[in-house]
């Protein structure tokens, strides 16, 4: 619950912040991770990811379900939710933050940016400035970032008896696409 309050309250401050402004909003945005080691590589999809940008303020707020990954096989999909992401106890992962850069919301093209902001994973809250991509085009705007999750940081535990087959760093790629209304 603590995961989607924590949504829920992002962007109605979010909203409020720009009763005036337009608000973009993203509602099937996809977040994917790729796990690499000698042993086994492990992905992941998910294309239910919600998101709300407010461009007269720049912050961002981002909500995936956990149990919106999909997996190559049904038994990683298992595993990822009830042994490492206890997506029954923490079913949501959230960021909230502020883009830095100073962007011309009306001027199409494609800027560099970071935002610098809180990642709610696992029940675990840590600051974040995460780097991406923001292009902006006549009838949408498109938000691509890429990073890692060190699992010790979130305290997801690997059982020693899998540790080679999981990466302790975990490359997570987003793209999020707001349409203009």
């Amino acid at each position: 619950m603590n995961f989607v309050r924590t949504f829920y309250v992002a962007a109605f401050v979010l909203v409020a912040a720009g009763a005036h402004a337009q608000m973009l909003t993203a509602k099937s945005g996809q977040s994917s991770f790729f796990s690499e080691t000698p042993v086994e590589n492990i992905s992941a999809t998910n294309s239910n990811v919600k998101a709300v940008l407010n461009p007269a303020s720049k912050q961002i707020a981002v909500k995936m379900t956990m149990t919106d990954f999909q997996f190559p096989n049904k038994l990683m999909q298992e595993h990822f939710n009830e042994n490492y992401i206890e997506s029954e106890k923490y079913p949501d992962a959230t960021f909230t933050g502020t883009i830095n850069e100073a962007i011309d919301w009306s001027k199409p093209g494609t800027y560099p940016i970071t935002a610098k902001g809180t990642m709610e994973l696992h029940g675990v809250k840590q600051p974040r400035t995460l780097s991406g991509k923001l292009t902006i085009e006549p009838n949408r705007t498109i938000l691509t970032t890429d990073f890692t999750v060190a699992l010790v940081d979130y305290k997801i535990q690997v059982p020693k008896l899998v540790m080679m087959k999981i990466a302790e760093q975990i490359k997570v790629q987003n793209k999020l696409e707001f349409p203009k209304s």
